[in-house]
């Protein structure tokens, strides 16, 4: 490993900084669980120049979604849940499942399995202007969701599956890939499946075993000094944004009764670290066994079938030479990348910026934050990793 070269993570990240890509932002990298590498820059804070430091808080958003696979994976190993099952076990509104095509409703000809709500084939995504159900279900999220954050906070969890229930998707399940909202249905499955509410399943078979103690669905008033705070990109200048988005609370102060299993948490580097050391170490942490090692070898060797993976290479081109299934992205062919990878190498990222990627067969870990709308995975991050990737 030439660990002199990782000393160019710390120009991209200033660079980063300097040009308004992002406020701030950390980075921290393990192989062989040793760490090889912690780099910070910018601000948690611009207008009061807090820097972005190794324990600041982030809101995951999307990198929420393989914390939820995992727990599906808990109650898989427990034989509490089978993948082919019919969602509608556990939810029955699921039971009578509508489907609309060219804005007409009739009804599904195939239920949506727990696969589904992991491999984004269920037939839901997070609304747009396609059909009367996305517009229904884009006012749903963007509109209800968000105001209910503010005002009431009184919809739970299964509160928002039983809605979604109700609106038709927009093709038959398991015909098409959509990113949306399933991880957020699978969360009410595991509270279900499980019988305690999702963060408390959460609490007590991954982040209490794992040590995660700064991971959580808010961010209690003793560590508000260390959230981060969200800033957007307008005309090449940082604005802070104030919102909230997809049902999550922009200052995270109050604990949520919708505990959104595809956006919800808010973590450190650190503690997610920890989390990815996990899965490297296929299943163990500190002694802890938090899942088998052939469920980890499951989670990195999945593939979408064929035809759902023309879909998805469709419609995620940035992604290809990747499958996505149990809420991950997985490498399946790394030559066909836009970015140093390796086979087998998985994890996601956050609408605000947040990566993780686990690599088993390099024995590396990475996970990268920041908080910018509309991130995804950024050119930082891009960067960030072929540096390491060409440093093996």
């Amino acid at each position: 490993m030439n660990i002199y070269n990782l000393k160019n993570i710390q120009n991209v990240m200033d660079n980063s900084v300097k040009n308004n890509f992002v406020s701030g932002c950390n980075c921290l990298i393990f192989k062989n669980n040793k760490e090889l590498g912690y780099f910070e820059s910018g601000f948690l804070d611009i207008e009061n120049k807090i820097p972005f430091k190794r324990n600041t808080i982030c809101r995951l958003f999307s990198m929420t979604k393989p914390v939820t696979a995992v727990a599906t994976m808990i109650l898989v190993e427990k034989g509490i849940i089978d993948l082919w099952q019919n969602v509608s076990d556990f939810i029955p509104e699921f039971n009578i499942l509508k489907i609309c095509i060219n804005d007409k409703i009739q009804k599904s000809q195939r239920p949506i399995l727990i696969k589904d709500l992991l491999n984004m084939t269920s037939g839901f995504s997070y609304g747009s202007d396609l059909n009367v159900a996305e517009k229904e279900l884009s006012i749903f999220i963007n509109e209800f969701l968000n105001e209910n954050v503010v005002t009431k906070n009184d919809f739970t969890t299964l509160d928002f599956a039983k809605k979604v229930a109700q609106i038709p998707v927009s093709f038959e399940p398991g015909t098409d890939y959509q990113y949306g909202i399933s991880a957020d249905i699978l969360a009410a499955v595991v509270e279900v499946a499980s019988g305690m509410k999702y963060s408390d399943f959460l609490k007590k078979n991954i982040f209490e075993p794992l040590g995660m103690n700064d991971t959580d669905f808010y961010v209690p008033k003793e560590k508000q000094n260390r959230l981060a705070k969200i800033y957007e990109i307008s005309e090449r200048k940082l604005k802070l944004f104030t919102k909230c988005n997809l049902g999550i609370q922009n200052k995270m102060e109050l604990i949520p009764s919708f505990e959104s299993g595809g956006a919800g948490l808010n973590s450190t580097v650190d503690d997610y670290m920890k989390f990815c050391l996990m899965l490297v170490n296929k299943g163990l942490f500190d002694g802890k066994r938090i899942l088998q090692e052939k469920t980890v070898e499951f989670l990195s060797n999945s593939k979408l079938s064929d035809n759902l993976q023309k879909c998805f290479d469709k419609k995620m081109e940035h992604l290809q030479g990747y499958t996505y299934c149990n809420l991950n992205r997985v490498c399946i062919d790394k030559g066909k990348t836009s970015i140093f990878t390796e086979n087998g190498e998985f994890g996601w990222d956050g609408w605000l910026g947040p990566y993780m990627s686990v690599d088993l067969k390099n024995d590396l870990t990475i996970v990268y934050l920041q908080q910018i709308t509309n991130s995804g995975t950024t050119s930082t991050m891009r960067k960030i990793k072929n540096i390491i990737y060409s440093s093996l």
